[in-house]
């Protein structure tokens, strides 16, 4: 049974309910009035974690990133519910102009711009978008470090982090004193599982890590929406898509048929109670423009699969060729 209590992240002193709530389609796909709705929607019912990024929603033409976090700082202003969330935001990732390292300026200039945008005094997770291999992880942690210290960040993780990486970091930050990533943002979902499960997964239970996970509904494909090329040509995410109408998609929306008739469920509501309950999960990400689409997932939090249900559901998904486009 998924009792609905907070999850703490990594070895932080934040947490978070079992499904968090993601952004990048803030100033994208939702415009200003439904973002306030969801955003209102999501911490009425009681849930508290916001993920974002400043990159969000860069790939927009016209867009240079920061929309997102501008209109989660418009509606953090116009409702004055900053004691109730957890805001994780990202550094770095691909910004016009290559603003993407993690070098001790970069990190600097990038916080204080998105605390701008975001109309706070801090950021309770802040976390390294993609890995950058050009700055040294001492200078990246030490940084973060200053951000501590200044009380503009409470705590730090990171994205598109391989296994080694990670551990390469932990071990920097034990070493010198500094503060260590409690927590790691993989793509993760009943299509895509290779990315997390293995090294990456054994790292985050073996050191107390939290796990975000993001396209938890592997781009709609889990929902059921997607089953013909025709389907799949209307989601800007057609292309990508089109390559789960194999063997191994059919298996998988096949199961989560069934047991979605078994629960009296939504496919995606038992796609997301699959991934709440996976070792090391913390919390997935779900992302939304509607209220009401918003209401279905957090649905997954009432859900209990039972044992014979989630062996399905992994079986039906056997990892084979799972790679996918990141956020």
């Amino acid at each position: 049974m998924i009792i609905l209590t907070k999850r703490r992240i990594g070895l932080s002193d934040l947490y978070v309910m079992p499904l968090m709530l993601g952004g990048n389609v803030f100033g994208w796909t939702a415009d200003r009035e439904n973002s306030f709705a969801v955003l209102d929607a999501f911490v009425d019912a009681g849930y508290n974690g916001i993920d974002t990024a400043e990159l969000y929603s860069a790939w927009v033409p016209g867009h240079a990133g920061g929309e997102s976090e501008a209109i989660i700082g418009a509606w953090l202003k116009s409702r004055g519910r900053r004691d109730r969330i957890v805001l994780a935001t990202k550094v770095g990732g691909k910004l016009p102009g290559d603003n993407s390292d993690l070098s001790a300026s970069g990190i600097a200039k990038a916080a204080d711009d998105s605390l701008t945008r975001l109309q706070t005094d801090y950021i309770d997770l802040y976390q390294s978008h993609t890995d950058d291999t050009r700055t040294p992880l001492e200078d990246t942690l030490e940084a973060y470090d200053r951000l501590i210290r200044a009380g503009k960040v409470r705590a730090i993780g990171a994205s598109h982090h391989s296994a080694d990486r990670l551990l390469e970091a932990l071990e920097v930050s034990e070493r010198n004193g500094l503060p260590r990533y409690e927590c790691v943002q993989p793509c993760f979902n009943l299509r895509q599982r290779s990315e997390y499960e293995g090294p990456l997964q054994q790292t985050c239970v073996q050191h107390n890590l939290g796990v975000i996970t993001y396209s938890s509904l592997a781009k709609g494909f889990v929902t059921g929406r997607y089953r013909t090329a025709e389907d799949c040509a209307s989601s800007a995410w057609g292309k990508w898509l089109a390559t789960c109408l194999d063997e191994r998609g059919a298996r998988i929306l096949g199961a989560l048929e069934e047991i979605a008739g078994q629960q009296g469920a939504t496919m995606a509501e038992v796609a997301l109670a699959w991934g709440i309950v996976q070792p090391g999960v913390t919390a997935p990400i779900v992302a939304t423009n509607t209220v009401a689409e918003l209401g279905e997932l957090l649905g997954a939090t009432r859900l209990s699969l039972d044992e014979h249900q989630l062996a399905t559901l992994s079986a039906a998904s056997a990892t084979a060729d799972d790679t996918g486009g990141r956020q």
